[in-house]
């Protein structure tokens, strides 16, 4: 019982940060039909930009808030120097487009930074907190309230404000809210820097139990597009309950199987989910008249 505990706190822990992954794809996809393959840079920036700026003297608050503002601006960038030029274009072409920012990103963060992982100190101490027989990180706790504030946040500003009621006009039908006055592009780059914003805090939540290093961002990518694919692409609320069955499913098999499969679950969920299911848990079946 102690180690099944122990393994549903391990799972609920990295499914949070999953969760946030998997909502960055589904907010840049729902109000662009952009899948973005550089969402795992987001991550691997935030962490990394935090602990070298920390490393340089600056208070981890003040590391982490210039970190979240810095990936912001690199999200807004990937979107007017790749995303927009490229508007018009195929979704092959725009899923190449993200994936060689993906590597992009991923070579200038080795040449400014370096190829060592780095950890950030744990937010309110590293001792164990001792439950049912499971011992859980503070920081466990510190990741899973922080992707519970976030996904509240993002909730409510799409439900209780004008611009979130923008963001599900264009998310709807873009052509339409185009002739309704809504800034479209706006929008659009508006989702980005969201997505970036949300990648940059997993990260650094996550940095102090995980680590973090200059090519994270792809493993991170692959488990965030397949929990968004477990709840179904365009779902908010399927990519939070696919991040956590992902994690929970990783936990779980590695340790009751082995952990050398840890990582290939991602893929069998993606391959189960396409056969099974390809609209998600929470999507809906579409039909096409021809």
């Amino acid at each position: 019982m102690p180690e099944l505990l122990q393994f549903a706190f391990s799972g609920l822990t990295v499914g949070a940060v999953y969760a946030l992954v998997a909502l960055g794809f589904t907010l840049i996809y729902n109000a662009s039909d952009v899948v973005n393959f550089a969402q795992g840079e987001f991550v691997m920036l935030g962490g990394m930009i935090t602990v070298f700026l920390h490393l340089a003297g600056l208070p981890i608050p003040v590391a982490a808030f210039a970190a979240i503002l810095i990936t912001v601006l690199v999200g807004l960038a990937l979107y007017a120097f790749a995303i927009d030029l490229a508007r018009g274009s195929g979704a092959v072409q725009i899923i190449i487009i993200t994936i060689g920012a993906s590597i992009f990103l991923r070579g200038v963060a080795q040449v400014i930074f370096d190829k060592r992982f780095h950890a950030l100190p744990a937010w309110f101490g590293s001792e164990p907190i001792r439950l049912g027989g499971a011992a859980i990180l503070p920081q466990s706790l510190v990741v899973l309230a922080g992707a519970a504030l976030i996904v509240a946040l993002i909730f409510l500003m799409i439900d209780r404000t004008i611009l979130g009621r923008a963001i599900l006009a264009t998310a709807t039908n873009r052509l339409a809210a185009r002739l309704v006055g809504i800034p479209v592009r706006r929008i659009v780059a508006l989702s980005f820097a969201l997505s970036a914003a949300i990648g940059a805090v997993a990260g650094l939540l996550v940095t102090p139990i995980t680590l973090t290093s200059y090519d994270v961002g792809t493993l991170m990518a692959l488990k965030g597009f397949a929990a968004a694919m477990l709840g179904g692409m365009g779902s908010a609320p399927g990519a939070i309950v696919g991040g956590v069955l992902l994690g929970l499913a990783e936990s779980f098999g590695a340790g009751l199987i082995s952990s050398k499969y840890k990582d290939a679950i991602a893929f069998l969920i993606i391959l189960f989910t396409l056969f099974v299911r390809p609209q998600g848990l929470f999507g809906k079946r579409s039909t096409e008249r021809v």
